[in-house]
Formats: structure tokens, sequence, C-alpha cells
């Protein structure tokens, strides 16, 4: 950004457009969320989506203060939600100095733009949200670059409201200000910087594909699911590695492949990035690459938290991702993790009410259609190493498939008795 640009929304703009330039505060930043009750979006799901919009900010360092619904058809064009509902949040921020408004949904240009001159405060969405937290997980310099080239594509369309101060107060000879002219050259800088970025992910994609290309014919097995289902802690415990694991979501940004064996059969086990809903689609095309290694996949474990209530529709959302990158149609495995943490609400004999998943039992969801629909289930727990013997038994069986089709002359690995190594392990 051109130094003498004199921006007003330095959080915002430092967040959004350059890597580790962040600013750093002591105090977490007190925010206020705000979601939608649609024709498209019921009070049940807008309750789930803003408890997970809750858990995004809390991993983003921010102190959730109150959160404000309104029941609405459809978002309002021009302030997302109501003008009188707009009022009421603009005057409890102001009240109690919140420091920033977030957003469920992504805004528009002209609505964060309206949003925020009537608020005078950072103004956030579920989309730049995402992306800060990304900014912060991103470890390597190649994880670095993707987010950036997200977070440059996401700007580039809102540079105009960061110029307002700029902008020609009155018309007259001698009275047009610079701000048109700012911002066409800071949006030809960001193009520029975006088509190098591009440059150097395509050098690196090409690096990648021959590090795939090198490592043979071995199987590959790719660890797929919502964020913070434990991907990460489950592949520490399969391929006793070190992969960081939090309780936070997208602990994990950059894909890390080990060499795993069972029962003497060698195979790659690839440990990926989180799915979420709503997850912009500006951050599916940076992270291509990381994406090919669920696309070259010979094997999916799907990842499934079964403690979660929401957790049939995080398998549906991970399901419809698989489908966009062309992955869907790979043997896979469903791993229905935190049985430990597992819980129903056991209905009453007098309550009339219709029974739903949420008063299913352990039992009866293994007996579902969900666990026996002729793919590979299996319910586990990672802390507690519940039923891991009964995974890698499973995760065998689907790998010698493949293997013995690539290495049909190596029958002395399967002579070995997988039941005496899993009892070792």
């Amino acid at each position: 950004m051109h130094p003498d640009s004199g921006v007003r929304n330095q959080d915002f703009f430092y967040t959004n457009c350059t890597m580790g330039e962040t600013t750093i505060n002591q105090e977490a930043e007190k925010v206020v969320l705000v979601g939608l009750i649609t024709n498209n979006q019921d009070e049940a799901h807008a309750l789930e989506y803003i408890a997970e919009l809750e858990f995004l900010a809390d991993t983003a360092g921010a102190s959730v203060v109150k959160k404000f619904f309104q029941r609405i058809p459809n978002p309002h064009p021009v302030t997302f939600v109501g003008s009188g509902k707009l009022d009421e949040i603009v005057n409890f921020v102001k009240e109690n100095e919140i420091d920033a408004i977030i957003f469920d949904d992504e805004l528009s240009p002209l609505q964060l733009r309206n949003i925020e001159r009537i608020a005078e405060c950072k103004v956030l969405d579920r989309t730049n949200l995402i992306l800060d937290i990304f900014a912060k997980r991103a470890q390597t310099a190649y994880a670095k670059a993707q987010v950036e080239l997200a977070q440059l594509q996401y700007t580039l369309p809102r540079l105009t409201r960061m110029w307002t101060h700029l902008e020609r107060q009155r018309g007259g000879i001698g009275m047009r200000g610079p701000g048109e002219t700012q911002i066409e050259t800071d949006r030809r800088i960001i193009l520029d910087k975006i088509s190098r970025l591009k440059d150097q992910l395509k050098k690196i994609d090409q690096q990648m594909v021959t590090q795939r290309k090198n490592r043979g014919k071995l199987v590959r097995a790719a660890l797929v699911g919502y964020t913070n289902v434990g991907k990460s802690t489950l592949m520490n415990l399969l391929s006793k590695s070190e992969v960081f694991a939090e309780n936070k979501l997208f602990a994990t940004l950059d894909t890390t492949v080990r060499k795993m064996v069972i029962g003497n059969l060698p195979f790659l086990i690839t440990d990926t990035v989180g799915f979420i809903r709503k997850l912009p689609h500006g951050l599916v095309e940076s992270f291509k690459s990381t994406l090919d290694e669920v696309r070259e996949a010979d094997i999916l474990l799907h990842i499934i938290d079964i403690s979660h209530k929401g957790f049939e529709e995080q398998l549906a959302v991970v399901q419809q991702t698989l489908e966009e990158i062309n992955a869907s149609d790979k043997p896979t495995i469903y791993v229905f993790n935190k049985i430990d943490a597992f819980t129903y609400v056991e209905k009453d004999e007098d309550d009339l009410r219709e029974t739903t998943s949420l008063n299913w039992t352990l039992d009866e969801w293994k007996n579902s259609w969900m666990a026996k629909n002729n793919t590979p289930s299996v319910f586990i727990s990672a802390t507690e190493k519940t039923h891991i013997e009964e995974l890698k038994e499973i995760l065998y069986e689907e790998v010698k498939q493949i293997h013995v089709t690539r290495f049909p002359y190596n029958d002395f690995l399967y002579s070995a008795d997988i039941s005496e190594e899993l009892s070792e392990d």
C-alpha cells in the first residue's frame, strides 16, 4: 500500500491486506455478533451458526459481549439488517465501547460501507473473520501465500470504503480530490501483488506435484472432515507424529504427510485443512494445492464429531465440498470420533413430540443408515484411544485392496498377523 495513503481503518487494512503486520492487542477485542432468521435459515440453524461464529471469534482472540438476531425474509440489500435493528446494535456498541461488529454472512461492499458509516466502528463478516484466523494460523511460506492471496481477492472490491476521507466534497474547479486516483493506484498495486502470488503459488504447486510423484505408488489415505473434529489428534495417534492439535477452529492449515505401516503394509496418511459452512470461495481456490492432496488420495477417512449436535449437517457440508473438488467418489471410511463426549436427549414416556436424531443413543446410531450405507464405519475416541484397533483393521483392509493391484507380487506383506501387531500397539 502507498506509504502516504492515510488509511483511517488501520486495523481492518492490516488484517486483510498484509501478512505478519497485524497489530498485537494485549486485551481481547470486545465484539457483538449479528445473525438472521430468514426464509432460507430457520431459528435452529441461526442459533447453531451464531454459536459457531462465536467459536470463530474466540479462536481469533475476541470476547463476545452480545448476540443480536433479526427475523427478516431476506437480508436487507443496503444494511443487511433492518434500520431499526441496526440502530439498536449501534446504540449498544456506543454505550458499551464495543470494538467490532461481526456478521454471520458475507457482506457486500455496499453493505459493509453503509454499516461502517453508521456504526463508526470496525465491521467484519464471517469471511473476513475466517481469513483473519487463517492468517494467524499459517506457519509455512506456502500457507501464508495462500492466505494472503485470498485476503487480497477479498479486499479488492472493498477498497472504496477505505478512501472516504479523500472523496470529493463538492464540485467545481480545483475541488476534485485525489480519492479516485489513489484508489486506482492501490487497486493496481493489489492486482500486481495478486499476479505475483499466483505465479509464486504455481511454482510451489509444481514442486508439490513433483513431491507427490516421488512418493511412488504407495497407497495414500487422507483425513478429511469439518474443522475441530479431531483429525490432527487422530493423525498423531495413528502415525505417532506430533502434528499441532488444539481445541480451536482451523488449528491445522499446512498439509502433513506421514508414512504408516499396519501389518507390514506401508502406506501414506495425510492430515488436511478442515472444512466449514460458508467457506469463502476464494479460500478454496487459494488452497487448491492443499486440496489436491485430497483429490489425489486413494482413500478418505471422513472424521465426524458425533458429540456435536449438528454433526449430520457438518457431514453434509464436507460431502458437498468433496463434490466441488471432484473427490466424492473415492473409497471412504466414516470415522465417528469423540464417542466419549457423546450425549443424547432421553424422551419421557409422556412426551408426544416426534423422535429426532437428538434422541438416539450411540447404539442406535451404530445401527442407523448412516453407519450402514455400504461405507465402512467405526465409532472411536481419539483422545481416549477407544476402538483404534478396529479402525486400523478396517484401514488395513481398504489399503490392502488397492495395494495388491499395484504390487501384485508382494503377497508376503499380507502374511503377517495384523491382530498381533495391533495388540502390541
